[in-house]
């Protein structure tokens, strides 16, 4: 039987809606069907074997929809292979990735039942004309490293595609 994965995304520019893309394609590559959604749209896990969930970072926590997310379907997740990836950082220096991964860890242990059997933090996306002043004289910034956002996917596509994400 082909597994089906919500790929779950909170996002309020977009970045984390493309590496949500990104990872659908890898789990498709792998022969899973993979859907996509914003998870403010979710509004029942029924008819996927899997999920994962991808927010944003923002000012020490997740996307206001990720927290949400894993507040409301804390006891499906709890129940189903589950695998969440964050973006946050700026620049993906170890401090960068090592601050952003706390604040991953923080969320997650407010839902105690949750356990995924994967995790990632990756650099994030920051473009000036998104935003207001002050935040609009920073400067542009995209950290995000393709090559392990692809490498994570493949990962977690081979653990779904196994049987063994759990």
């Amino acid at each position: 039987m082909t597994p089906a994965v919500l790929i779950a995304f909170a996002t309020e520019h977009g970045s984390t809606q493309e590496v949500a893309a990104e990872l659908a394609g890898r789990l498709s590559a792998c022969g899973i069907v993979a859907y996509t959604c914003a998870a403010r749209d979710v509004k029942s896990l029924d008819g996927y074997d899997g999920v994962v969930l991808g927010s944003a970072l923002y000012t020490g926590r997740l996307h206001r929809d990720g927290r949400s997310f894993l507040h409301r379907f804390r006891r499906e997740l709890g129940a189903r292979p589950f695998a969440i990836f964050a973006l946050g950082p700026r620049t993906a220096d170890d401090e960068g990735i090592a601050s952003s991964r706390r604040q991953l860890d923080a969320a997650l242990a407010k839902e105690r039942l949750l356990e995924p059997f994967a995790t990632a933090v990756f650099g994030g996306a920051f473009d000036p004309a998104q935003h207001r002043f002050p935040f609009n004289r920073m400067p542009a910034s995209d950290a995000r490293d393709w090559t392990a956002i692809r490498s994570w996917g493949d990962d977690v596509a081979h653990r779904f595609a196994a049987g063994e994400a759990a």
